[in-house]
């Protein structure tokens, strides 16, 4: 069974007296609020890649990680306030990105450059020995220059085979017939993840944080992919609709989450 560690709690909980209040952030919804006009203003969450060149993780490992790793940053204790009310030093960035489009954005890394990531405000999950590290979002133009010198291209990657689902564990379910790229697909389970929190209750939040945000990614064929759209429909998964500004056609169904 594969297991999930995140570097921010090491008892794997991330649960503490003010979970709740982050928890209603996500349960509220996407903020939508139109992109500003300087391109530079624009909010995004880059996702890290660990992409060894000598051998790169399995594709299903690697986007397991990064949906977990944005899942484990947007309910960390930093995003939020504390008892006294004190904002963390992740709270005024995250808030105003949730309130904005929470674009997000993926580059690949490996040896200095992924050591160099670390030290970068953020959250690095390992599952089955793949990382993925997510950081605090911010304007792109203000991006640290150790995370600009990452390249966003070239992480195209072989669908792999992970096997049986293991028991209890949330299923993101990829549209195999858009192709996407691992740094696509790990932006859209990303998203996936973010809804499917916001969707469950804050009691299965809770449980969801202390296994890790363990969950499993897998490629649905289109057979599967219509009886997923099903499952959506009668409100038993929930779809991630992309924007369509890179890969994909505006409105594209990217995802699908069944918790």
């Amino acid at each position: 069974m594969t297991e999930s560690r995140c570097d921010a709690f090491p008892d794997g909980s991330g649960v503490d007296g003010q979970w709740e209040a982050r928890h209603a952030v996500l349960a509220a919804g996407y903020g939508g609020r139109p992109d500003p006009n300087d391109p530079a203003r624009i909010l995004s969450m880059p996702i890290v890649l660990h992409i060894p060149k000598a051998e790169p993780p399995p594709r299903s490992a690697l986007l397991e990680a990064a949906a977990a790793a944005v899942a484990a940053l947007c309910l960390d204790p930093r995003v939020g306030v504390d008892e006294e009310g004190v904002p963390g030093p992740w709270h005024e960035d995250f808030l105003a990105w949730v309130s904005s489009r929470m674009r997000k954005v993926s580059r690949r890394a490996r040896g200095a450059g992924w050591r160099a990531a670390q030290e970068v405000d953020g959250i690095t999950v390992d599952s089955g020995g793949a990382q993925a590290r997510v950081l605090v979002p911010g304007q792109v133009g203000a991006l640290d220059p150790r995370i600009k010198k990452l390249q966003v291209e070239g992480t195209d990657f072989d669908h792999d085979d992970p096997g049986e689902i293991p028991d209890g564990v949330p299923v993101l379910w990829t549209n195999s017939a858009l192709d996407m790229t691992v740094g696509k697909a790990a932006a859209q389970v990303g998203h996936a993840s973010m809804l499917l929190l916001g969707a469950m209750s804050t009691e299965r939040a809770r449980r969801w944080a202390t296994d890790g945000y363990r969950c499993a990614v897998r490629d649905a064929d289109p057979r599967s992919w219509q009886a997923l759209m099903l499952e959506v429909a009668q409100g038993r998964a929930i779809a991630v609709r992309d924007a369509g500004f890179t890969e994909v056609a505006p409105g594209s169904m990217t995802v699908i989450a069944c918790p």
